[in-house]
């Protein structure tokens, strides 16, 4: 879904944070998503034709500790296991999609089963340069001393291998996992895009450990998959809040660059079931549609990521410290959106849970298509969530509704 970024700014203004002169367009894509290679529950083909058939402009295969490369046999049964409700299941749906003549089968020991496609043997089904895009991607499915360390990469050649030791610290792998993307980037000579998945999956990654590992510049503040405790508990902040807890150290503290937000599905169900597709995906304004183009541009901030509210456009002004956004409808044209900017004074108190002076604080409201807000000179550094009114079609927990989140700005 290509939306042109209709603005000529001075050069001191931008649309998003966009540092280029160069005509950008708005690509929808999505960076988290699992097939038969690892636990997900279709073909690898039928989950890109997925994000191919509902017009996004780029799609990752992002399997767990895998590249879907080299040679993986399943049986029948063990797919048809796969299944989260009765009725037509992968393989009818496959046979349906592709034909009996694409599919590879193999009895193995007496039992039938298919021979899974890798992602270089689909990839010109798909891929048309300018139209669609497929970024080859890995989780990288670490294991520290407090839990899962997830990590997705993007854009590389060669399995990162997973880092899985109880006896170290999540900084400690994450940092390991980085540098070993950073060697992999200037030996390709091509960028690596690396992000933080779900930290509050089994509650394993802090808002301090977040800050703590400053080479990395992202994290997803969105997550479809129901059991990633998006909303965090008695116990423990959102993950919307560690989001500006770790804005903040890093800020204040560390005089570091803030984490930029991803959203994604982590979708792993495509036959029913909770963790399915079309939850989150981001929307990068970029020169053109090249993995190299889409890493760059969201290195720059020069994206923002949604949960079903479209933008069409956001512009930051240095000199002013003024965002302007444009909320796109689409079809929710009965829809409210509110837009809340949210950020931290230089005076914050992270004892304060209300009120003035709190981390991550709300510094202003507005409510329409059209909003505008002046980042206070006092603040760190600020974003906006923008909340629709309408509900979400494909919900992670009861009563969620579509969102929209804008990267920092007014740190630099």
């Amino acid at each position: 879904m290509r939306i042109p970024i209709f603005t000529t700014l001075a050069a001191s203004t931008f649309a998003l944070t966009l540092t280029s002169a160069e005509p950008t367009t708005y690509f929808k894509g999505n960076t988290h998503a699992h097939s038969l290679w690892s636990d997900g529950n279709d073909f690898p083909e039928m989950v890109v034709d997925y994000y191919h058939r509902q017009g996004y402009d780029f799609a990752t295969l992002s399997d767990h500790d895998t590249l879907a490369e080299g040679y993986k046999w399943m049986s029948l049964q063990e797919i048809e296991k796969r299944q989260q409700v009765a009725g037509i299941g992968a393989l009818e749906k496959y046979r349906a999609r592709f034909g009996d003549e694409w599919i590879t089968w193999k009895t193995v020991k007496g039992e039938p089963g298919v021979v899974l496609k890798t992602l270089e043997s689909f990839r010109r089904q798909f891929e048309v340069p300018g139209k669609f895009l497929i970024l080859k991607a890995e989780e990288i499915s670490n294991l520290s001393e407090s839990g899962p360390v997830h990590m997705n990469a993007l854009n590389l050649e060669h399995l990162i291998p997973p880092v899985k030791d109880e006896t170290r610290s999540t900084v400690d792998i994450m940092r390991e996992i980085l540098r070993a993307a950073a060697r992999q980037e200037e030996a390709l000579g091509q960028p690596i895009l690396t992000h933080l998945n779900h930290p509050n999956f089994r509650w394993a990654v802090t808002a301090e450990d977040l800050a703590a590992v400053v080479e990395e510049q992202f994290f997803e503040v969105f997550n479809g998959h129901p059991g990633t405790n998006q909303l965090g508990s008695d116990a423990a902040p959102s993950v919307e809040m560690i989001w500006d807890i770790a804005n903040t150290i890093r800020i204040a503290r560390l005089h570091e660059a803030p984490l930029f937000g991803v959203a994604t599905d982590d979708s792993h169900y495509y036959h029913g079931g909770t963790v399915s597709p079309g939850k989150g995906w981001i929307m990068v304004a970029a020169t053109e549609l090249t993995s190299n183009a889409l890493i760059h541009a969201m290195r720059a901030g020069e994206f923002y990521a949604s949960s079903g509210v479209s933008l069409h456009t956001v512009r930051y002004d240095h000199a002013t410290r003024v965002i302007e956004i444009e909320i796109n409808p689409g079809t929710d044209t009965e829809a409210t959106f509110v837009g809340e900017l949210i950020g931290t004074r230089v005076d914050h108190d992270f004892s304060a849970t209300t009120g003035k002076g709190r981390v991550g604080e709300v510094l202003a409201t507005q409510q329409g298509r059209k909003q505008r807000f002046e980042v206070p000179s006092d603040a760190l550094y600020a974003r906006v969530t923008i909340t629709s009114s309408q509900a979400h079609e494909n919900p992670s927990w009861d009563g969620q509704t579509k969102q929209a989140w804008t990267q920092p700005v007014g740190w630099r």
